[in-house]
């Protein structure tokens, strides 16, 4: 089965491509001192320390999320192909989508005989499943 293509215009298609690449280049933003503690894990908490460095923006600490790293307006909350994710639970959540801008993705609480239905009945509607899984 061919994977379908997102319905967008030219200045669509010129921002996702903007957006992808933004994205790749993008720093891994980690915790302030993920690396001290064992309780702490890796993903990003904004530092609201009094004399923290972190939130001062000095030059030798990791980068610190800001505006600047985001993506244009227009593609933001897309996955990187062009379609806007959808939840599915279940066969009838299909009939739901908008083929031409939105493609399925199973939810994780989906066993595996009714993530094969639900797979099946996208083919047959011509709908992108993003996490089809190993077949």
């Amino acid at each position: 089965m061919v994977d379908p293509k997102p319905k967008m215009d030219s200045q669509k298609k010129k921002l996702l491509k903007k957006k992808n690449i933004q994205s790749r280049k993008r720093p891994e933003f980690k915790r302030q001192e993920w690396f001290r503690y064992g309780k702490f894990d890796e993903s990003w908490r904004k530092p609201r320390g009094k004399h923290s460095k972190l939130r001062e923006h000095q030059d030798w600490r990791p980068p610190v999320v800001d505006a600047g790293y985001r993506g244009p307006k227009a593609t933001r909350g897309l996955h990187p192909s062009g379609f806007a994710e959808v939840m599915v639970h279940n066969v009838a959540d299909l009939g739901k989508l908008n083929r031409e801008t939105e493609a399925a993705r199973i939810g994780s609480t989906v066993g595996s005989r009714k993530r094969k239905e639900i797979v099946e009945k996208a083919d047959e509607l011509n709908i992108r499943v993003l996490n089809r899984g190993t077949e």
